[in-house]
């Protein structure tokens, strides 16, 4: 009997070489996770495997399109081969009429020319890591020999961009980012690039909560609130931050994208080079350990008992704070692997940044809902923009006694 395919899209997130990586970032959490892998040396997910889980990916989509990330550690040391056999694979499984989405996650560090015009050709999507400008960036984002790895990065971009390929921007927000948020805002929007992501790092310290090189609760609403303020006021419809973007489906009546913000997890499974399968990027260990692509298939596993119930956890298991929260509907309560804080009254696996997300919210919604109003009116955003500023600069002015600078 065929087997049956998921309801909902399934996602996976594979792993072509493991955890391995030529980067040595401060804040990674994936470099140990090899110590999970079945070989006992991690080299490179052979092309029997690699079949097996493009075809098992295409057996558990509904269609008509199937999407494929390439993630890591650093997925480019695989080779420029090793996706052109995955190409080739996908042609071979696509039923007809069916189309695959490929998207890379790289640090850039060997994206060369002949690498970009290949994933130009093939039309593959490129989410590139980069932390901001080199004094933030080089604090934590370095070479296995120290290095720091800024001026590769940036130049990758420039590769990128020169063969046709506008690279979403992957941006943690951390410690040492944390306090310059506009700094790292206009560093990224210097690279013209239209799509930034921004990441928190939350490094779990059973002991005090969240361990040194994390970013506070506090510290990161204060650095959305004030990206938001520089982008709804300067660069609306021309740069798309993907937060922004999230609450403004939302508000509009549509479902979040992002696993974190959704009510239920567990969409996106993770291949590992070895064939085995976890629940989570976040949840690689032998607990979540759903099975192999040897012994299984990813629409069974994706539809089993436990990976249901790791993600109906997600929804069940919210504080009676988050339940009564206003913005439940934006954030869902959070990744479940940032869920050690403390409620107000008391009860524990309250999300760690809750603080700082309900002040950014509480300031960013109405400012969406009056972007929003105007743009269904059919307001330009150059327009918008021109009557944001206008209103602050009215609201600076009233706060000032009506003096002005």
């Amino acid at each position: 009997m065929p087997q049956e395919k998921q309801k909902a899209p399934l996602a996976v997130m594979a792993k072509p070489v493991g955890s391995r990586c030529n980067m040595r970032c401060a804040y990674c959490y994936y470099l140990e996770k090899g110590k999970y892998s079945a070989s006992a040396k991690q080299t490179r997910m052979s092309y029997a495997l690699l079949e097996r889980l493009i075809r098992q990916t295409i057996d558990a989509c509904p269609g008509p399109v199937v999407s494929f990330t390439w993630h890591g550690g650093e997925p480019t040391l695989a080779g420029m081969e090793f996706y052109q056999k995955a190409l080739e694979l996908e042609r071979k499984y696509l039923p007809r009429g069916w189309e695959a989405w490929n998207n890379l996650q790289t640090n850039g560090l060997l994206l060369s020319e002949s690498w970009c015009r290949f994933l130009k050709e093939n039309r593959f999507d490129v989410g590139l890591s980069i932390d901001g400008p080199a004094a933030v960036h080089d604090r934590n984002r370095r070479q296995v020999n120290g290095g720091g790895t800024y001026e590769r990065v940036r130049a990758a971009i420039d590769r990128l961009r020169a063969a046709g390929i506008e690279p979403d921007l992957l941006c943690t927000v951390n410690a040492v980012s944390e306090a310059r948020p506009l700094e790292v805002y206009r560093a990224l929007r210097e690279t013209r690039c239209g799509w930034v992501q921004f990441i928190p790092v939350v490094i779990r310290d059973t002991a005090s909560g969240a361990a040194p090189g994390s970013v506070s609760p506090e510290g990161y609403g204060r650095f959305l609130t004030a990206v938001f303020d520089e982008w709804v006021t300067r660069d609306l419809g021309t740069l798309d931050v993907q937060l922004f973007a999230e609450m403004a489906r939302i508000m509009a009546g549509g479902e979040a994208s992002l696993c974190w913000m959704r009510p239920v997890c567990g969409h996106v499974l993770i291949a590992e080079e070895d064939g085995a399968v976890y629940s989570c990027d976040h949840f690689v260990d032998s607990e979540h350990r759903l099975g192999t692509l040897y012994e299984s298939s990813l629409a069974r596993m994706a539809g089993g008992e436990f990976q249901r119930a790791f993600g109906q956890a997600k929804r069940d298991g919210l504080t009676d704070e988050c339940r009564s929260c206003a913005y439940l509907r934006f954030c869902g309560g959070g990744c479940p692997k940032d869920r050690f804080g403390v409620s107000a009254d008391g009860q524990p696996g309250q999300y760690w940044l809750c603080p700082g997300l309900k002040a950014f919210f509480a300031h960013a919604e109405p400012i969406l809902e009056k972007v929003m109003a105007m743009s269904a009116r059919g307001v330009k955003p150059p327009e918008i923009m021109a009557a944001l500023r206008a209103e602050a600069d009215a609201v600076s002015a009233e706060e000032s006694g009506g003096e002005t600078v």
